[in-house]
């Protein structure tokens, strides 16, 4: 990331850029935006501002769902951003983006070793750019802290600024389902992907 804040002169503006451009559909007011690339709403503002000034990102006034006083929510207008698809440089800085990854294999390894004895971590998906994948991260090793992981995870998808779809497993629960055929496991492990952890030695690629 730090290459890309010299680029674009901030983390912010990296993150609230990558949430627009892999988020086309969305339409985005200052608390979610905040909220999902874990910046300041302050930030928030300053850096839609300038996105909103380059016509990268427009302005739209949509209906947001919101709690109210009888713990029903209703829907309150609100004033939103969403990514103007004719931005002259749409795709090369889609693929710049996607090509200047925010995560590289050894940081991703870093931050999911941390919720337990990791044996097998398998990126694909977001992470190598395929779209049709099922998940994006499948994590299998002893005493994992979900908590933990979802908390991990969080903070992967802010830098990215994209969701991603994760499957967790104990080993032995993993083994079995590798033995009964799961789609699940199948899914993900007979499509691409790239293992980054595999103290299995599973004979997969």
């Amino acid at each position: 990331m730090e290459i890309l804040e010299k680029v674009f002169g901030s983390a912010a503006k990296v993150k609230i850029m990558r949430l627009f451009l892999f988020n086309p559909e969305m339409c985005l007011d200052i608390s979610s935006i905040a909220s999902r690339a874990k910046v300041s709403k302050k930030a928030a503002r300053a850096e839609v501002h300038n996105l909103e000034e380059i016509s990268l990102v427009k302005p739209r006034v949509f209906y947001k769902n919101t709690p109210s006083a009888s713990n029903k929510d209703k829907k309150t207008k609100v004033k939103g951003w969403v990514l103007d698809t004719n931005f002259a440089h749409l795709v090369p800085l889609q693929n710049f983006l996607i090509l200047a990854s925010a995560f590289q294999p050894k940081d991703i390894i870093r931050k999911i070793s941390r919720v337990g004895k990791i044996k097998l971590l398998v990126v694909a998906g977001v992470f190598i750019q395929d779209k049709e994948s099922r998940v994006d991260m499948l994590v299998v090793g002893d005493g994992i802290r979900k908590g933990a992981l979802e908390t991990i995870v969080k903070s992967i998808e802010a830098e990215l600024g994209k969701e991603i779809v994760y499957s967790a497993f104990e080993t032995a629960d993993f083994k079995y389902r590798l033995s009964m055929f799961d789609k699940l496991i199948r899914d993900i492990l007979d499509y691409p992907h790239k293992k980054l952890i595999d103290k299995l030695g599973l004979d997969v690629e």
